[in-house]
């Protein structure tokens, strides 16, 4: 079915069914592309411009050429929400996806008459397919689980640089995926054996009041992340980095995670031990009250009525932890 909607790509918008890339881009061949998702709030982009911002930087990190400067972006962004606007719902918000690779590799100029160029490819889609099955996780929670897979260290291959080359995160989500229980989260540790964050999330614990985060050296310091010390100073809530053993998470009293399109999800278990008394805590409420009166609408409520609406269509929310079959 045609969706209707339309996917940025270098510069022209085609129908999203043929937004292709080629099979010689070096994202395919790689991994190697870096980019962004963002999400809005009453159809208002939430930092826009620091996605973007972190985006570039990758870019420049990779050396990745492209002739592209950050309005140059943000004003791609915004003509592809507009064009996509008419063929959304009223109550739909927009969910972009920013990649840039650095093309086709060289060894295959001639395919392109020797005139190569990166890949630039925006998409928009509405927010409530990714979120719709994670509704329910406000009354369960998320039940975190260490798999053998390893955080890749920094030294090796930056986290902080948001890339394609996903793989040891997609192993860790089938791994946990396998286990029993529904709600499985991977939470990944480091060689050291500290942890550091989920496969598309970072993780807090709460102690005594005191919020508590890995340190930002083996992780994608995530934007909702950086939100989350926005939030805790507006609450006069103290918010720290520090090296988390799992030791640490058992002995918290409450914890969850940060992602762009869920903002914030209770953690309740880790590796089947509850955490405090298993159900999100009441610094997690204000911090999920205080960003949703930030933004100004009930972040649970759109999320919880995105799930319903998804059910009563007769359709399965996907979920990019689930892997069962």
């Amino acid at each position: 079915m045609d969706s209707g909607r339309k996917v940025y790509m270098n510069g022209n918008f085609v129908d999203e069914k043929d937004a292709k890339i080629s099979i010689f881009d070096s994202a395919l061949m790689f991994g190697d592309m870096v980019f962004e998702m963002t999400r809005s709030f009453n159809k208002s982009q939430f930092k826009l411009r620091e996605h973007l911002e972190r985006l570039l930087l990758g870019v420049k990190i990779l050396r990745i050429p492209l002739n592209m400067s950050v309005e140059d972006l943000e004003e791609a962004c915004l003509l592809t929400i507009e064009k996509n606007e008419p063929v959304f719902k009223d109550h739909d918000e927009h969910r972009l996806m920013i990649n840039i690779s650095r093309g086709p590799l060289g060894i295959y100029a001639p395919v392109f008459d020797n005139q190569l160029e990166s890949t630039v490819v925006i998409a928009d889609f509405p927010l409530k397919w990714t979120v719709a099955s994670m509704s329910h996780l406000y009354d369960e929670g998320i039940d975190a689980v260490i798999p053998s897979q390893r955080a890749i260290p920094a030294n090796l291959m930056d986290p902080k640089i948001k890339n394609r080359s996903r793989l040891f995160y997609q192993m860790a989500n089938i791994e946990v995926s396998m286990m029993k229980g529904d709600n499985n989260w991977a939470l990944l540790l480091d060689p050291d054996g500290f942890i550091t964050e989920g496969t598309g999330d970072n993780f807090f614990i709460i102690k005594d009041k005191k919020i508590i985060t890995p340190e930002g050296r083996n992780i994608l310091r995530g934007i909702s992340r950086d939100y989350i010390f926005e939030l805790s100073a507006q609450l006069g809530i103290d918010c720290e980095e520090r090296n988390i053993e799992p030791y640490d998470v058992y002995n918290a009293d409450e914890a969850f995670m940060t992602g762009t399109p869920f903002c914030l999800l209770p953690t309740v278990s880790l590796n089947g031990i509850k955490i405090g008394n298993g159900k999100m805590g009441e610094v997690t409420k204000n911090l999920l009250r205080k960003w949703s009166d930030n933004v100004g609408l009930d972040i649970e409520s759109q999320i919880r009525a995105f799930g319903k609406e998804v059910e009563e269509l007769n359709l399965k929310a996907p979920s990019p932890y689930q892997f069962k079959s």
